[in-house]
């Protein structure tokens, strides 16, 4: 099964609100799975960011789940689509290279980013999902702070929700985890 494949089957069996099919319609309609995660760290490569999007979802199953207090429609909104952003985000571009056997400059492609609405990085994906289908807060609240530090660097803001909104720890996790330890060695470009 391919990584597209894979989203489309647990987006349709975990995640049925209102809007849900018309979102994933627009997804179809946008680069989303064929576009990269990142310009040259985890994922890469064509199809990185729905790679990136299911290691995201299953990471969370895998260590955070608990049938009990959890919503698995939750955690499939926030892992499939924390980076929805990144969609229409990356253009393939090139760059002269020197080739170190020949000493000859060679043109070589890469991902660059065309940042064509720029409205931030989780907020952007709250925004973008929100247009089609209603978000929970604490859904808004974890994909809004996924990032952590490495996005906003306001940290009452962060430790605020983590603090009120377990979802948004576990979607952080996961994705740190799919991020560093998982896809490590996706990227498909020379750093």
């Amino acid at each position: 099964m391919t990584p597209k494949e894979e989203f489309i089957e647990i987006y349709t069996k975990y995640i049925t609100r209102n809007g849900a099919e018309e979102l994933l319609e627009w997804l179809k309609r946008t680069d989303f799975f064929t576009a990269p995660a990142s310009t040259k760290y985890h994922c890469a490569c064509e199809g990185g960011l729905v790679m990136h999007s299911v290691s995201v979802f299953n990471t969370m199953m895998e260590k955070h789940y608990d049938e009990e207090t959890d919503n698995i429609e939750s955690f499939a909104i926030c892992g499939l689509l924390h980076d929805l952003c990144k969609a229409q985000f990356y253009k393939v571009s090139s760059r002269n290279v020197k080739n170190e056997q020949t000493g000859a400059w060679e043109k070589v492609p890469y991902y660059a980013i065309d940042d064509q609405f720029p409205y931030g990085h989780g907020e952007k994906s709250v925004f973008l999902i929100e247009r089609k289908m209603h978000l929970k807060i604490d859904e808004a609240m974890a994909i809004r702070w996924h990032m952590g530090e490495f996005g906003d660097k306001n940290s009452n803001s962060i430790s605020l929700a983590y603090e009120r909104y377990p979802l948004a720890v576990k979607l952080h996790l996961a994705d740190l985890e799919s991020t560093y330890l998982k896809e490590k060695g996706t990227s498909a470009v020379n750093k």
